[in-house]
């Protein structure tokens, strides 16, 4: 059973020999401190949880640091699409919440909007052994902090077993072209796949992206030119349109709450999800049945001939506009600590996985063998600006559904392959402007 004692144990010794201890609890020797203002009072927006008690530890960690410093933070809470659109009026329009817990580079769209958080970035991972490079990217501009790195939450593929074996598969295909066979197969039995080609913030671009990057294509080159329009890309575009033709009816339809849905409804018996799918099934009894035959595993391998995946990645900002900056950097420092840190990281079990690598030693990511597919999200993903550098150009086209949209537009037969490749190139330069 792991408990918060447990937890905390694999982490405490990081901290222990430079650690002192004031109103707020334990900072590592050296970090910066914050006081909040006088009255001050913040206002957080952050996304619609999957998992009800990752939302309860966090709340517990703020409930905390209100008791230590009198400071109330009120969480406003908005479904995975509308946290964008919200947060960028928000910085646009200089009033509304004081902090927003944003996804992917997000912030790179209006830097100039955030309060420089470098002394806590450095400070924080400095204490905790560094932050994983590809969360950190999202995170930094022009070598400042103008957000912290909050967490990826991992995609896998999870499947019904029995429903895999039944098609004659004895193993899940570990490449892409064993998988288009499987799928096949199980659409043959009657239990087809669904993989997202809609405006999904985290399912639909995770699938995008993987199709593109694991057939070597690639939006942008390292300078940023956009390279979209290339034989690698043709190769991933044919290859979804096949995917597609063995999926359940309406997924260009797709949103990030429909493939749990049609999953757990026994619509679908593979696609792909973060962890939030299996204590759906598991907290229902009269879904034991899926939940005992459910397995995760990571996307398969493409031509390109090495795992390359989109993680969704969250990111905590602090806007400039705020009244109380002071305040704001104390929560934001509260949070990291390593026994909250720990204790959100537990609670949410495998769905947000670490952004520091101190906290690899979490006891969650082996207490069930269902998390070991999700356990190395920080470490094994691949920024969306991929293979440029991140900013306002990959965040608008990121934003824009550019890849989503090709691949969608493909499948469902709006566009022959080339034209949705063209469209998507044309797309993606009115924002990579070289």
């Amino acid at each position: 059973m792991i408990t918060r004692r447990t937890v905390l144990a694999g982490t405490a010794g990081l901290l222990a020999a430079s650690a002192f201890n004031g109103p707020l609890g334990a900072f590592a020797q050296g970090a910066p401190t914050f006081k909040p203002e006088e009255g001050a009072s913040l206002r957080l927006l952050r996304w619609v949880p999957f998992v009800p008690a990752e939302e309860a530890a966090f709340i517990a960690n703020t409930q905390k640091f209100t008791e230590a410093t009198g400071v109330q933070v009120r969480i406003d809470k908005e479904s995975w699409e509308d946290v964008r659109p919200k947060a960028a009026v928000a910085a646009n329009v200089g009033s509304g919440p004081d902090m927003v817990m944003s996804w992917f580079d997000d912030p790179q769209q209006y830097p100039d909007k955030l309060v420089d958080v470098t002394d806590l970035g450095t400070s924080i991972g400095a204490a905790n052994g560094g932050w994983y490079p590809g969360l950190e990217s999202y995170a930094k501009r022009d070598d400042k902090f103008i957000a912290l790195p909050l967490c990826a939450i991992g995609n896998a593929v999870v499947y019904r077993d029995s429903h895999m074996k039944a098609a004659g598969f004895s193993e899940f295909p570990k490449d892409t072209a064993g998988f288009l066979e499987l799928c096949k197969a199980m659409q043959a039995k009657g239990t087809p796949a669904g993989f997202p080609h809609g405006k999904a913030v985290g399912d639909g671009n995770n699938y995008a992206h993987w199709l593109l990057w694991s057939h070597g294509g690639k939006m942008v080159d390292e300078s940023g030119k956009v390279v979209l329009n290339s034989p690698e890309t043709l190769a991933a575009v044919k290859y979804a349109m096949e995917l597609y033709k063995t999926f359940i009816p309406g997924t260009e339809s797709w949103q990030d709450v429909n493939n749990n849905r049609a999953f757990l409804a026994g619509q679908v018996s593979l696609t792909a999800n973060g962890v939030s799918v299996y204590y759906a099934a598991l907290k229902d009894p009269a879904m034991k049945e899926i939940a005992d035959d459910m397995r995760s595993t990571n996307l398969p391998i493409g031509p390109v001939g090495e795992s390359v995946e989109l993680h969704q990645t969250s990111t905590i900002s602090i806007f400039r506009h705020t009244k109380y900056p002071e305040a704001a950097k104390a929560y934001l420092q509260f949070l990291f600590q390593a026994d909250n840190m720990n204790a959100w990281i537990e609670g949410a079990s495998a769905y947000c996985c670490q952004p520091l690598k101190a906290f690899e030693a979490n006891p969650v990511w082996t207490s069930n063998p269902i998390h070991a597919a999700y356990a190395k999200a920080s470490a094994s993903l691949r920024p969306n600006g991929y293979a440029g550098p991140l900013g306002a150009a990959s965040a608008a086209a990121m934003a824009d559904y550019v890849l989503v949209d090709m691949f969608a537009e493909a499948v469902t037969g709006q566009s022959t392959p080339e034209d949705a490749i063209a469209n998507a190139e044309r797309r993606a330069n009115r924002y990579y402007r070289i």
